[in-house]
């Protein structure tokens, strides 16, 4: 969906500003819930809570496929299926983190990763063609219901697949949500390499998310390409994407894992200052820039989420992932705010040579910190630790199947 929306909201209005609010209505739910959601994300089941949250967003395409089908959409229609399907969003994502390090073993977290980071890339490489290729032929109501039927398909793969939940400590039963809250801040206070990267997640963010939600418009304004020279784009940094997950999956990442993505990020920082310096006619140039920048992406990507499934206790994983997430994402709208009227002004080439400079600084002054590259250190004594097995604690999927409890059915069961 993101796709043909992205282009079709480019293509009917070309403002910068409209496609920095349309990612800001994506990306507010995740600040604004996902503190809450993670709490209880931890409380309810989380097979449960990953079905929900699908049909919501299933439900929020078909209600664009009915707006596009009677010929009355809106763009405002459009930020209000982005803010609903970005609020299931926000429960959905911590379930899936918290979920996967349930059923990885600890060592093989960032092979895994690598294989999902392979899946998502592939289906980035076929989607921008096929998009821009239904884009020509299908309405897009027509488009837009394909969404609904995967949506479908992954709620029927969720039905069919077991997915173990962690204990329910007395602690976690007993305390409030905001309660909850602070425990998850309390960790990541705690452990201050972890805490240093999430800070310095939550300042890439700020310059560098709002440089990818602006594509569109470098290749219209800078490049003066059209939907295929998007899909272009979008194809080779999915190809990038799909080596390196490959990649990862092989290698699994060596031993100086946060130093590697360090070196790969501040790499990706000087390719996003090359993008930017691109002239007009270097279009395929700038191509290959995105396809590395990718590529490496996904061994930072890959390593920090390794590093939080392999410490992070199972039973507070929810919360803390919900936490790190709302973290790194709220600075993003910020970003947006100003970079949309910047953008129309100044041009987007800018804006990535603002984010090549901040993620080069950003990413050395983490290298020259010593509690972040013990995290190295932290993850190899997490996996020698358990090296064969799941984290410990879990109880089967079919010891909670009566829904998502609430807080007084807990309380209830603990006292029994």
């Amino acid at each position: 969906m993101r796709f043909t929306i992205v282009w079709y909201l480019t293509l009917q209005t070309g403002s910068a500003t409209v496609l920095a609010i349309a990612t800001i209505m994506a990306l507010l739910p995740q600040v604004l819930i996902a503190p809450f959601a993670g709490s209880y994300v931890d409380r309810w089941n989380r097979r449960r809570t990953m079905i929900a949250a699908d049909l919501i967003i299933a439900l929020s395409i078909l209600f664009l496929v009915a707006m596009f089908y009677f010929g009355t959409i809106e763009i405002w229609h459009i930020y209000l299926a982005m803010l609903i399907g970005s609020a299931a969003g926000a429960f959905h994502w911590p379930a899936m983190l918290a979920s996967t390090s349930l059923m990885v073993p600890k060592k093989d977290l960032l092979r895994v990763g690598g294989l999902n980071h392979t899946l998502q890339g592939a289906a980035g490489i076929i989607a921008p063609p096929l998009g821009a290729l239904v884009l020509i032929l299908l309405p897009m109501s027509t488009i837009l219901m394909i969404d609904v039927v995967t949506a479908i398909i992954a709620i029927g793969a969720l039905v069919a697949v077991n997915v173990p939940q962690p204990e329910r400590t007395s602690l976690l039963v007993k305390k409030s949500v905001l309660g909850d809250m602070m425990d998850g801040f309390r960790f990541l206070k705690k452990t201050r390499g972890i805490l240093l990267i999430v800070v310095m997640a939550m300042f890439l963010n700020l310059v560098g998310g709002p440089a990818g939600a602006l594509i569109p418009i470098l290749v219209t304004n800078h490049f003066h390409g059209d939907v295929t020279y998007l899909a272009i784009i979008q194809s080779a940094s999915a190809i990038g994407m799909v080596l390196s997950g490959i990649l990862l999956g092989i290698w699994g990442g060596g031993r100086r894992r946060i130093f590697t993505a360090l070196i790969a990020l501040i790499v990706i920082g000087i390719l996003d200052m090359l993008i930017g310096l691109m002239p007009p006619d270097a279009f395929f140039q700038a191509t290959a820039l995105f396809f590395l920048a990718a590529g490496l992406g996904t061994i930072v990507n890959g390593s920090v989420l390794a590093l939080l499934q392999s410490t992070i206790p199972a039973d507070k994983q929810g919360r803390v992932f919900a936490l790190v997430g709302a973290g790194s994402t709220a600075m993003m709208p910020i970003g947006l705010v100003i970079a949309g009227p910047v953008a129309d002004v100044y041009g987007v080439p800018i804006w990535f040579i603002a984010s090549g400079v901040a993620t080069i600084v950003l990413g050395t002054a983490a290298l020259l910190t010593p509690s972040v590259r013990a995290l190295d250190d932290v993850m190899e004594t997490a996996a020698a630790e358990s090296p064969e097995e799941p984290i410990e604690g879990l109880v089967p999927n079919s010891e909670d199947e009566k829904g998502m409890p609430s807080q007084a059915h807990d309380e209830l069961n603990e006292t029994e």
